[in-house]
Parts: C-alpha cells; sequence; structure tokens
C-alpha cells in the first residue's frame, strides 16, 4: 500500500478561524503558518474559496482564495497550493485558467486546481451572481474543466458550449506543469459531479466517512468504466476537521474551546451545525483513534487527506501532535 499524502488548510476566517486576531496582523498568521507547513512534513497547503463566513455571515474576515494562493506561493518553496474548491461560477472560466497559470509560475510550478459547482447560495446572491439550478452549475463544471484543460495544453480556447461561447481566447504563458495545472474535481454528486471527475479528474475530494467515502468511490468507478478511463489512476481525497489530544482530556478541552468561541461568534445553533463536522469523525481524537481511522480508509482507497486545525491561528500545538505521531504512522 502506498504511503499516505497530507494537505493542511490554511485559516483565512471562512470559518470563523481569525477572531480576535486583528486584521492588520492575519497575513502574518497565515504566513506564518504556510511557511510552517512548507517546511515541514506536508504536501500542500489549501483554503476555501468563499466570500462570506460560514455557518452564518458575519463581518468577521474572510480572506479571497485565488489572491492568498499567490501570495504563498511568493513565500514558500516546496509545498503545493490549492483552494478546496474554486466556485466555477465566481469567475469567467478563461480568466480563471489565466489567474492559475500566473500563479503557477509565481510558485514555480506548484497548484493545484481544486474546482466545483458551487453552493453557498447566499454568496452567490449577495455578490450579484446568479444562482442558477443544480444541473445548470453543473454544465458550467463541465465546460468550464473543458476549458482549462484547452487553455493548458494549447494556450488557445475555443469552445461554443450552452454555458460558455470562447472564440480564440489566448492564455499564455501556459502553466509551467508538464500536461497543465492537476484538476481535482470536489463534490460527491453522484449523477453528475462523479461523472465529470470520472471523465476530467487527476484528483476527486468527497465525503470522507467510510460508508460514505466507500459509496463514491463505487460510483466513482462505475462513471470511470462507462466513460472509459482508469479508476486507479484518480487519487481519491477528503477533507477532516482535526480536534486532536495527547489523552482524552486534552481531546475534550480542545473541543470545548472550539465550541466557545463558534457559539460567541455564530450562535448557538451556528456552533452546533459546525460541530457535527468534528464530532466522531475521522479527524476527532488521540493520535491512535485518528491512525487508526485513516489506517482504516486508505484501505478503502483513501489516499490524500487535507485537514482543517480550527485553532491553527491561535495555537499551534495540535498541528504538531499530528506532525509527531500521525503523519509518520501513515506516510
Amino acid at each position: 500500500m502506498s504511503g499516505f499524502r497530507f494537505g493542511m488548510f490554511v485559516p483565512q476566517g471562512w470559518r470563523l478561524d481569525l477572531v480576535g486576531v486583528d486584521p492588520a496582523d492575519q497575513w502574518g498568521v497565515m504566513k506564518g503558518l504556510a511557511q510552517h507547513a512548507d517546511a515541514g512534513a506536508w504536501e500542500s497547503i489549501w483554503v476555501y474559496d468563499h466570500f462570506h463566513t460560514t455557518p452564518v455571515a458575519t463581518e468577521e474576515a474572510t480572506h479571497e482564495a485565488w489572491t492568498l494562493t499567490g501570495a504563498f506561493g511568493a513565500i514558500t518553496e516546496r509545498v503545493r497550493l490549492g483552494q478546496m474548491c474554486t466556485c466555477i461560477g465566481y469567475r469567467n472560466p478563461v480568466h480563471l485558467a489565466k489567474i492559475a497559470a500566473t500563479v503557477d509560475h509565481v510558485s514555480g510550478g506548484r497548484v493545484e486546481m481544486g474546482i466545483g459547482g458551487g453552493w453557498y447560495e447566499h454568496e452567490f446572491r449577495a455578490y450579484g451572481y446568479d444562482f442558477p439550478d443544480a444541473p445548470q452549475r453543473l454544465r458550467q463544471l463541465d465546460e468550464g474543466v473543458q476549458i482549462f484543460k484547452q487553455a493548458w495544453a494549447d494556450g488557445k480556447v475555443d469552445l461554443a458550449g450552452r454555458e460558455y461561447t470562447v472564440d480564440g481566447a489566448l492564455v499564455f504563458p501556459k502553466p509551467l506543469q508538464d500536461g497543465g495545472i492537476p484538476l481535482w474535481i470536489a463534490g460527491g454528486g453522484e449523477k453528475v459531479t462523479l461523472k465529470i471527475a470520472a471523465r476530467y479528474a487527476d484528483y476527486t475530494n468527497f465525503g470522507g466517512t467510510p460508508e460514505g467515502f466507500t459509496r463514491k468511490s463505487e460510483l466513482l468507478a462505475a462513471h470511470c468504466t462507462a466513460v472509459g478511463t482508469d479508476f486507479d489512476a484518480i487519487t481519491r481525497s477528503s477533507n477532516y476537521m482535526v480536534t486532536i489530544g495527547a489523552d482524552e482530556k486534552e481531546v475534550a478541552d480542545r473541543l470545548a474551546r472550539l465550541r466557545e468561541r463558534l457559539v460567541a461568534t455564530a450562535g448557538e445553533d451556528g456552533a452546533a451545525k459546525e460541530m457535527r463536522a468534528v464530532e466522531g469523525m475521522p479527524g476527532h481524537g488521540t493520535p491512535e483513534q485518528i491512525v487508526e481511522n485513516l489506517q482504516g480508509l486508505q484501505k478503502r482507497g483513501l489516499g490524500y487527506g487535507i485537514f482543517y486545525f480550527p485553532e491553527a491561528a491561535y495555537d499551534r500545538s495540535g498541528i504538531e501532535l499530528f506532525e509527531r505521531e500521525v503523519v509518520p504512522a501513515l506516510a
């Protein structure tokens, strides 16, 4: 069994993870964490492509994903740079292909393209974007990915699609990476999203519970057979919020601090919603428990985990414990 691969989210405010940090100091916090990952055990760092905080919109900071990706490319040397995931509806796809190619040059060829159909209706409408129905958003995703692949392979795009029309758009310089920027098709939509992933993805990213991951994997395999692509060539990934402690008391204390911060900013209902992504999930527990959880998922075909530490802006001890005891056990 090949080694497990590790990515880490850098807090950017979207999940209320920069609350209490002065806005003038927030870039320094993010930069420090990115450089910590670059110097250590992580293959990649990631941000979310969102504009307003979750689980409720607040006036707390949410820093923009592609601006951060470019900035991280300039201040790191090794670690790969991703977004989980870019919303196809937020930017013209040829323009997005151009942005990504430029960041690939800034970073020396380290960009990963996470892309999905989008879901945060409040955010679409607040920013003045149409929020089409799911079938249309997924057509946009399909055609957008076709545009990326043309842009990065040929430097020129022509597409007469149902959602997008492109007439001789030039995208030079092309990305530094041979074959273009790796594509992560994010989402577990069973009839359409996974079929798009089967056709185009280098990586997928979908639900990370053992049962959910297994079901999505089986459906992805069936779609690969139907469209004639190699299921085994696609690396499957999931995202996990981590609440780690050396013992059960430390885990409980970390969880309590997270809940207290969320209640103060998002209220009881918002906090409860966010906490459902933690308790009982594979990233919650002692190092031994998390290793056991991830090893079980690895046997089901999980090859890459992207891990989110909600307290990272304030306290690196959880990251450091994970680096010491979880990463070596799987890598």
